[in-house]
């Protein structure tokens, strides 16, 4: 069991979770990923590591509510527990594991959309851990979903804060907001992109504009975390990628967003998913021909 020392609600629809789990924190870095189960009844799924301890041996968590295994666990109170907590799973940001002369020569800007603030907050405490400085732009539909703001402002170098409605911030979507910081004069080598699907692809048309390269996470597409429910198959240069094994996160400039989001819609039913299986073949679950998959 793994015990939840911290739970609390921080904007609307979305809770954190601070959890006991020493293994993971000792191990995790940013852009990993763990797998949950609530009970012996509960479903699977997986979420990004919002923070970690390697101290005090925990992890953080941040759950939006969208169905109904995310809401139980947002019901959880601190004391309750989890019974699994699997993990770090998937590959760590690309810049942890180069060499930091590199990292150093790059600027880098990180972009935020929603519940992407969780994601995005450890890659930028991990910069400012290792001296550097990074810009981050954080963007929701209003002032409602905005969280984390103190927190990121604490380790990033500039944080820009914006709304779709103007209600907090600046006014308008975040590819606005990286195309005014353009015009102003900044200059970036790199973007991070996290968030909703559409808000990524968006960011990277924009960017592509510009010849920057990006870095998307498709950590929204996973359900199975494992590799073996196909859920998260997309196409990367028009190579068959996994988000949950080979990822999360790729170019996102070779990212084919238009058939992710069509696929993900697809994927809902239990005859969208027989028709994809049946149309994917062997790379509907990487070929691995055992799992059984969605049947």
């Amino acid at each position: 069991m793994f015990q939840i020392v911290e739970a609390a609600k921080v904007c609307e629809k979305t809770y954190h979770f601070k959890v006991e789990a020493p293994r993971i924190a000792r191990s995790c870095e940013p852009g990993q990923f763990v797998v949950v189960r609530l009970d012996e009844v509960g479903e699977r799924f997986p979420l990004t590591i919002a923070d970690y301890d390697r101290e005090s041996g925990t992890i953080d968590l941040v759950v939006q509510i969208v169905g109904a295994s995310s809401a139980r666990m947002c019901e959880l109170k601190t004391g309750d527990a989890l019974m699994d907590v699997i993990g770090p799973l998937g590959n760590p940001s690309d810049f942890v594991t180069e060499p930091i002369e590199e990292v150093k020569k790059v600027r880098k800007l990180f972009i935020a959309g929603g519940n992407g603030t969780a994601p995005v907050y450890p890659q930028v405490r991990w910069y400012k851990e290792h001296g550097l400085e990074c810009d981050v732009i954080i963007g929701a539909k209003n002032k409602d979903f905005i969280f984390w703001e103190e927190k990121m402002k604490a380790v990033a170098t500039n944080l820009y804060v914006t709304t779709d409605d103007g209600s907090y911030g600046r006014n308008g979507m975040v590819t606005k907001v990286l195309e005014d910081l353009i015009a102003e004069g900044k200059e970036y080598d790199s973007v991070v992109a996290i968030g909703p699907m559409i808000m990524m692809k968006f960011v990277c048309l924009t960017t592509k504009k510009y010849d920057i390269p990006t870095i998307v996470s498709m950590n929204p597409i996973m359900i199975d975390g494992t590799g073996m429910c196909g859920a998260c198959r997309l196409l990367v240069g028009g190579e068959v990628k996994f988000a949950c094994v080979d990822g999360p996160e790729f170019d996102g400039h070779l990212v084919d967003f238009d058939q992710a989001m069509k696929r993900t819609v697809q994927y809902k039913t239990q005859e969208g998913r027989a028709l994809l299986k049946y149309q994917e073949g062997d790379t509907h679950h990487g070929g691995c021909g055992n799992c059984g998959g969605d049947e």
